[in-house]
Order: C-alpha cells, then structure tokens, then sequence
C-alpha cells in the first residue's frame, strides 16, 4: 500500500506553518516506522504567481495519486484584484471538488490549558469537544447559475444558488452518524427549513437516515438559534451537521471559543476516507513572514490525517499529547498567549512539539 502525501504550503503564513507540521510529520514516521512519503506542489497565489493558475494540472494530478493532502492556506490582498475565475481561492474549491472531498471535519476541542484564552467564561467552554461535519461540495458554493448580470434599468445584481441533492445529504448525514457512535450518540442537524427549500429537504433525509442509526440521539435546530446556542452554552452539543454555508460560519464560531481559530485542525475526506488536512484559519498576509504564527492547527491536522487516512491512532494521539505538554511548559504564540505566559515563535513552538514527540 503507498503512503504518500502532497503537501501544498500555499500563501500567506502557510509556508511557516506548513514547515513546522512536516518537521513533526517527519518525527512520527520515522518514531512509528510508518514508511510516508511526500512531495511539494502549488496551489493558490503561489501558483498563479508561477503558472498563471491558482491550481495547475501537475499540483491536482499529483493530489489525485496521493493518499493524502496537506494545505497550508491560500490568498491574500496581492492576488484581489485579478479575475474572480483564477482567484486562489477557485484553486481551494477545485481541488476539493475534483477529489471529491464532500466531508469537513472540523473539531472544536478546547485545551484545558487555555480555558482563559476562549473569550468566554472558562465554566462555559471547559471540556469543551465538538464535531462539525460540514458538507463541502455542493450547496452554494458551487450551486449553478451564479455571477453579476445587469438588469433592463441598468442595476446590477449577484445571485447564487443554493442546491442540494438527496444523495448528497444522505452521505454527509451517514458521516456524522458514524462518527456520533464513536463519540457521545448525539447528532444535531442545522438548517433554515422555515424559510429555505433547500434545507426543508435537508431536515427531512437527514431525520430518514436518523432510522439507521436508533443509538444516536437526532436534534434539528435552525442556524440562527445554533449560532446563539454555541456562544450560550456550547456544551451541550456533540456531533453537528449542516450545509456548506452555514458550517462555514458556525466552525469559524466553535473555533474561537477554543481561544484561537490557530488552534483548530481540519480533515475533507472522499468516500474513501482519502482526505485533504489543513487548518481553520486563513493565510494571515498581516503577519506572513514574521515568524508568529501559530502553527499548532497544522500540527494537529498531521493527526488528523494519520488518524483518518492512515489509521495510525497512535502516532496521531502521540502529536495531540505533545501539544499538550508543550502547552503544559506555557509555550505561547501571541493568539494564545496570557499574562504569565512565555511567548514564542512559529518555529521554537514547532520544535517544541518535536521535543515533547
């Protein structure tokens, strides 16, 4: 069996990030003899820079052979201003539509170390652990007909299409079933079934695929009211599933009350549990090149990926123990960092981790 990678740094911090994961990637394999392999390629700003394109052809024929795909993160205020079709962020969405990854995984753990980082009250979000399962490959992201037209009175006007298939829902709504079982039982569904069709029929497959599953508790729950009830009290959730749109919002939300969205991994896994790892946050080109970045979230996705990918629990649950004791030491990067604390860089944090390995 290959156990290959493509690794895909991007822009912005996702270079320094990314250089810090591979250093504990490199680690475990060689600590777990796990026998990976990887390569780099380009995606986003970093390819349109060197082919004209945001995702080249060898970058997505080499991701299609690989078993796994490790981002950093794409875009930045240099690459705004070119045609919206080539944008770096079009080469995020292609890549994940042409592997197929219709499954986001996005935990929303909280450390009991930085309880006083979350921006909520520590009695609120202490034990935090939530599950987004967020379905990545269809609805309005990628609905059809979109773009700007302009009107017969000369206004413009954008438009969207928020769509979804009963098979897509099915599979996502399978997902987080699964993974409910392996957890507390407990599924939330979010939608907006009172005002929009297309989730009116997510409400109605997601409770049909609920009968397959008589172990697990369903609840549905409109997004507005999800959206108040994770900063009110997050506890009470487990696994939550919804659309593209919505779990784009509500995983950027779960994110903070860990402290800090540079906290959060990520795992979009195809129906074969091959999947594209990458952190919650975003390029950050305001600190690129400054050495403060957090690259904890891109660590924490190589466990990700050799949990979900590889199967290799161990090695994954060895990374997650580092970071705690690194966290233990009051290691800090400055999006976690609190009185007391010891401040550190991106790359004294990533040797940090290979230490604590």
């Amino acid at each position: 069996m290959s156990k290959h990678i493509v690794i895909l740094p991007g822009d912005g911090i996702g270079p320094e990030i990314v250089g810090e994961a591979v250093k504990v990637l490199a680690a475990v394999n060689e600590k777990f003899s796990l026998g990976l392999t990887w390569e780099n390629q380009l995606l986003g700003g970093a390819a349109i820079d060197a082919h004209g394109v945001p995702l080249p052809d060898v970058t997505l024929d080499a991701a299609k052979k690989a078993d796994a795909v490790l981002l950093g993160a794409v875009g930045g205020p240099k690459w705004d201003a070119i045609e919206r079709s080539i944008r770096p962020e079009r080469g995020l969405l292609k890549i994940r539509s042409e592997l197929n990854l219709f499954a986001n995984l996005r935990p929303a753990i909280l450390y009991p170390q930085l309880a006083s980082a979350s921006s909520l009250k520590p009695e609120i979000v202490a034990g935090l652990d939530i599950l987004i399962v967020r379905e990545l490959t269809g609805g309005i992201y990628f609905g059809q007909p979109r773009g700007v037209r302009t009107l017969e009175n000369g206004e413009r006007q954008g438009f969207n299409t928020d769509v979804y298939s009963e098979s897509e829902i099915r599979r996502i709504a399978h997902v987080a079933f699964q993974l409910a079982l392996q957890r507390n039982k407990k599924v939330l569904s979010v939608d907006k079934a009172n005002v929009l069709e297309v989730t009116e029929l997510w409400k109605e497959i997601v409770t049909e695929v609920a009968k397959d599953y008589p172990d697990v508790q369903l609840s549905h729950m409109y997004v507005d009211n999800a959206a108040m009830q994770l900063v009110k009290a997050p506890k009470q959730f487990d696994v939550i599933v919804t659309g593209n749109l919505f779990g784009d919002i509500l995983s950027d939300e779960a994110a903070m009350l860990t402290g800090s969205i540079g906290m959060l991994p990520s795992a979009s896994l195809d129906q074969n549990k091959k999947g594209m790892y990458e952190p919650c946050h975003g390029s950050a080109p305001d600190i690129a090149g400054k050495g403060v970045a957090n690259p904890l979230a891109t660590i924490l996705s190589v466990a990700m990926m050799l949990r979900y990918t590889f199967g290799a629990e161990a090695a994954a649950k060895c990374i997650e123990d580092a970071v705690g004791r690194v966290l233990d030491q009051n290691l800090r990067t400055p999006d976690i960092y609190t009185d007391g604390m010891q401040k550190v860089g991106t790359q004294e944090m990533g040797a940090a981790v290979v230490a604590a390995l």
